[in-house]
């Protein structure tokens, strides 16, 4: 069992057509047929959606993906059509909406790896392989990868794992010229990303995106390159060989499998609500990051 822990109702607003609740997200569509997302405060973790939320948190991934579409608009265009709000729209949805082109989105979370981890390393401990790509031996937890590597996902619905797939099967599913776009355009925008991170002593481990398609053209959208969707280690503290240090919600899965919080993950029972000490180490990440990455300071 997994899921919401106490799923919101979304705010109605005029103008407005409420389409979906995400993980984070509210997402809605306007009169002229554009998509409206709102990024919430809320924070997941072993496929719950948490009853605490973060704050500050939406606004954080907002404004990082707009920093993030900005230092990629010369390799990839983006959905981002408007920050401004929509009429009608609450004062607390400033600085966290985002108006967007409605596109034909691609069922593929695109993810790209530098460095091994997470369920790349659980794969390759078994198979010397991720996603069906061979890998030299001796790599470890943390290890820099010889080059970085596409490996996609299946999407997967709210409190269900994405699950990891080959390249030959997402050619089969939307076809071998969009499946070698991704590629292309995930390992593009990755090998940038790593770059910028690096020179601000950032270590961009792995990360995901998705992408739609306006007419013919691929287009980058939802959230880019934050601490939600990627991996991001102090450069200064990376030591391959163990789990490194994070600027993402890492704090968060420590304390819930601690024996502070009390609960089983293997239970059917959600989780219980995160204590303030929490709640604020984890902000501090998230607003951490940000500053590092952009240069400046969270207000």
């Amino acid at each position: 069992m997994s899921g919401f822990v106490e799923k919101p109702e979304p705010l109605q607003v005029p103008g407005l057509v409420h389409l979906h609740t995400g993980k984070v997200r509210e997402l809605y569509r306007n009169e002229a047929g554009d998509l409206v997302m709102v990024a919430s405060d809320r924070i997941s973790a072993y496929d719950w959606v948490l009853p605490t939320e973060i704050p500050d948190k939406g606004r954080v991934l907002t404004q990082l993906s707009l920093w993030w579409f900005d230092q990629l608009a010369d390799l990839l265009p983006n959905h981002v059509l408007s920050t401004e709000l929509p009429a009608g729209a609450p004062a607390e949805w400033e600085g966290r909406t985002l108006v967007c082109k409605s596109l034909n989105m691609v069922p593929v979370e695109c993810v790209a790896r530098g460095y091994l981890t997470g369920s790349g390393l659980v794969e390759y401990d078994g198979t010397r392989t991720v996603c069906g790509l061979a890998l030299p031996e001796g790599l470890v937890d943390g290890s820099e990868l010889p080059a970085p590597i596409f490996t996609p996902a299946t999407k997967a619905a709210v409190g269900e794992h994405d699950e990891n797939v080959s390249y030959e099967e997402v050619a089969r599913q939307v076809g071998a010229e969009t499946a070698a776009q991704l590629r292309q355009a995930t390992l593009a925008a990755y090998s940038r990303a790593r770059d910028i991170a690096r020179e601000r002593g950032i270590v961009l481990a792995d990360t995901k995106f998705e992408f739609g398609f306006d007419g013919d053209t691929l287009v980058l959208a939802d959230e880019v390159l934050t601490p939600d969707s990627s991996r991001f280690w102090p450069a200064g503290q990376w030591q391959p060989g163990r789990a490194q240090p994070s600027y993402d919600k890492q704090y968060v899965r420590d304390w819930l499998t601690s024996a502070e919080s009390g609960w089983d993950r293997r239970s059917e029972q959600p989780p219980p609500p995160l204590p303030q000490h929490v709640v604020d180490a984890t902000r501090i990440k998230y607003v951490e990051a940000y500053e590092l990455l952009t240069g400046t300071g969270w207000s």
